[in-house]
């Protein structure tokens, strides 16, 4: 399991309770259990307000049982996953791998994950052999202030609530916030309208980093982590325009995701996510994940059914 990797290689400077942190990350989110030869098992760690299992999760424990049949020397480049059926919190997720191709420096591997007998998401996984190139470009970093001079989500929230006036029904949506075991760090660049009293451009920049020490370690056991974090708060993007419309009823159709470079998903990044189109009931939006010395990580792109209806103007 890539947890033992990770802890293997992580530098002898961690704390006990950094310890714990890492164990919440890779032992509990991305730990399989191997039943047989490509049949894995996975349980869950956070559950959303939703609860139905968060997709980010079962992207990256697919990536997980993929990656797990493939050589040392590949390392994921890419993913594409559809989503078919809500995840039951209440029951495991098994994954099936499929290797659908071993070539000389890509492979591909199918991953089925499944409840109560059926599919609940299709992800194809392609894996390379990292090869030198004289051909090398990508977009510029946005300008951001770096993420020591921010504040987390957590500790905007304590500046909300700190507020006296503030609407009984606002402070218990906001206290519910906080009382979730997300286990990501977030720092907003532009800090959000939790009120959502007026429009915004559908775009937003904000530092995410998995919560705790994982350490070096194995470039496949990042990407998976990247790829549990790169669903959080994603679709929501194509909300920011709508501040008189509430999503009813919201869930991911698919997610696709490519890996440039390398990267260390418990050390700060900044995700850019922007939605240039929604409707017909569906959002789409894209993202890429920066380093911070300004090497472009990865880049995802995912489209979601989002039911809304119209609501009156907050008074707050």
């Amino acid at each position: 399991m890539f947890s033992k990797t990770s802890s293997e290689t992580s530098t002898n400077h961690v704390s006990d309770s950094e310890a714990d942190l890492r164990s919440v990350l890779v032992t509990s989110v991305l730990n399989l259990d191997k039943l047989d030869t490509d049949l894995y098992r996975g349980t869950h760690h956070w559950v959303p307000r939703t609860k139905r299992l968060f997709g980010g999760q079962i992207v990256g424990q697919a990536l997980v049982a993929a990656a797990e049949s493939v050589s040392e020397h590949l390392f994921a480049h890419s993913l594409h996953c559809y989503f078919v059926r809500a995840g039951d919190p209440k029951v495991p997720v098994l994954y099936q791998v499929e290797r659908t191709r071993d070539g000389r420096s890509f492979c591909v591997r199918s991953v089925k994950a499944i409840q109560h007998g059926q599919p609940i998401l299709i992800c194809q996984a392609s894996f390379h052999m990292q090869q030198p190139s004289p051909l090398e470009h990508q977009f510029s970093m946005p300008s951001v202030p770096p993420p020591d001079t921010l504040l987390t989500v957590e500790e905007l929230i304590q500046r909300y609530l700190s507020d006296p006036n503030l609407a009984d029904n606002t402070r218990q949506g906001l206290n519910k916030i906080l009382a979730d075991e997300v286990p990501i760090e977030i720092k907003p660049v532009n800090p959000p309208d939790f009120y959502r009293r007026v429009a915004m451009e559908p775009k937003k920049l904000f530092w995410v980093r998995a919560r705790g020490h994982i350490g070096p370690g194995d470039m496949k056991l990042h990407c998976c982590v990247a790829a549990y974090v790169s669903d959080y708060s994603f679709l929501g993007t194509a909300l920011l325009p709508h501040p008189n419309h509430r999503a009813q009823f919201s869930a991911s159709l698919d997610h696709a995701m490519w890996f440039h470079s390398t990267f260390r998903a418990d050390e700060w990044m900044l995700y850019e996510c922007e939605s240039p189109w929604s409707g017909g009931s569906r959002g789409f939006v894209q993202g890429r994940l920066w380093r911070q010395d300004g090497v472009l990580a990865a880049s995802c792109a995912q489209e979601g059914v989002i039911r809304g209806k119209t609501v009156s103007q907050s008074k707050l």
